[in-house]
C-alpha cells in the first residue's frame, strides 16, 4: 500500500472512486470526528480514539467502522471482512456512487459517534504465557524471602525474562553463575534487559 500523507492525497490515489470518496468523507465531515491519515487510510476520531475510516479497494469502497459490532444495523448493511478473526471492525461497503444513502450513512456514523463516547469498545485481548520458574531460581526463591517478593513484584514480562535467562543456560555451573548475577537485579526490581531498552 503506497504511503499516503493526506486525506486528498489518499482520494487522488484511487480516481476510480474518487467522486464518491469526497461524498463519503463530506458526510462525516458534518460529525465533530476530527480528520487523520492512519494506516495510509483516511480515519475520524473523537477526542483521539479511533471511530471509523474510509477504504477503496479494485471492487468497492467503504466505511470501517472502528467498533462496529455496537451498531444496531438496522438496514442490514455491516459486514464483518474477516468472519471469525475481526471482533469489532465492520464495514459498509458500496460498489457504485449511487449505493451511497447520505441519509442512512450520517446515521450510522452519528450512532458510531455516540458508542465511541459512551464507552462501547472491544479492547484486544494480549495472550499472556504463564511464566514457568526453573528448579534453580524456585530454590533460591523459597530459601530468599527478599529475592522472592522482588521477583512477585516484577511484571510478568520480566520475570519470564529470567527464567528464560536461566532455563538457557547448559551448563549446570552456568546457571549457577547467571543465578548470582541477577540475584541483586531482582532485589533492585529492575529487567533482565532494561539497560538496552533505554537507550
Amino acid at each position: 500500500m503506497k504511503k499516503v500523507h493526506s486525506v486528498e492525497e489518499y482520494i487522488e490515489t484511487n480516481p476510480q472512486w474518487s467522486e464518491a470518496l469526497n461524498r463519503l468523507r463530506h458526510i462525516i465531515l458534518k460529525t465533530e470526528l476530527t480528520e487523520t491519515i492512519k494506516w495510509s487510510m483516511p480515519t475520524y476520531c473523537l477526542d483521539g480514539k479511533n471511530v471509523l475510516g474510509i477504504g477503496a479497494f479494485k471492487n468497492y469502497f467503504c466505511l470501517w467502522f472502528h467498533n462496529g459490532v455496537f451498531l444496531k444495523d438496522e438496514h442490514n448493511l455491516l459486514i464483518n471482512a474477516q468472519e471469525n478473526k475481526t471482533k469489532a471492525l465492520r464495514q459498509m461497503r458500496f460498489d457504485s456512487l449511487e449505493a451511497i444513502n447520505d441519509a442512512v450513512v450520517l446515521s450510522y456514523v452519528k450512532e458510531s459517534i455516540e458508542n465511541q463516547r459512551a464507552g462501547k469498545e472491544i479492547k484486544p485481548k494480549r495472550a499472556t504465557k504463564a511464566v514457568t520458574i526453573p528448579p534453580e531460581l524456585k530454590s533460591v526463591l523459597e530459601t530468599n524471602k527478599a529475592l522472592s517478593d522482588s521477583f512477585k513484584n516484577l511484571t510478568p514480562g520480566k520475570q519470564r525474562e529470567y527464567c528464560d535467562y536461566i532455563k538457557e543456560a547448559k551448563r549446570e555451573a552456568t546457571k549457577l553463575s547467571r543465578l548470582e548475577k541477577i540475584t541483586p537485579m531482582i532485589i533492585k526490581g529492575v529487567g533482565l534487559h532494561d539497560k538496552y531498552k533505554n537507550c
